[in-house]
């Protein structure tokens, strides 16, 4: 995942080296969540690099994600190979935590003042379920109903 602007200075210079590292020696070119991110795949993510993601069908490109979500924070043990898909649902709270803190600053920096107190994330929201596709079984053209014919008068 691109590291936004902002954020490049809290990364070490040899970012690039550490990722690669990660990303191909240690995984070997394959997604190394093992249920962290919580969309529901049963033991290691089958997405490898360059291939169409198994439940998505995407394209992967494989990241690295900081379990701690600190950039800072480069030692192997706090790092995970992972295909777009459980980087991103990995990451989601802390996503939605960082926006509400930037739209909260902006605001009071236009000298908006907060009408109610927000309540804490965790107070106000559900744990996030994935949407699953449902599996429906089309009937074969014997199964289908027949209509009886309509005649006006």
């Amino acid at each position: 995942m691109p590291i936004r602007p902002e954020n490049r200075r809290r990364y070490p210079a040899d970012w690039p080296e550490i990722s690669l590292s990660i990303r191909t020696e240690r995984a070997g070119g394959r997604c190394e969540c093992r249920g962290q991110c919580g969309t529901g795949h049963r033991g290691r993510c089958e997405a490898r690099n360059g291939g169409p993601h198994p439940d998505t069908g995407s394209l992967v490109a494989l990241t690295v994600a900081h379990l701690d979500h600190q950039p800072e924070n480069c030692a192997p043990s706090n790092l995970m190979a992972a295909c777009q898909r459980c980087h991103l649902a990995y990451d989601r709270k802390h996503h939605r935590q960082t926006a509400a803190a930037t739209r909260r600053a902006a605001l009071e920096e236009a000298g908006q003042q907060p009408l109610f107190l927000e309540p804490a994330l965790d107070e106000c929201e559900p744990e996030w379920e994935p949407r699953r596709r449902p599996v429906v079984a089309v009937p074969g053209p014997d199964v289908w109903p027949v209509r009886p014919e309509v005649r006006c008068a």
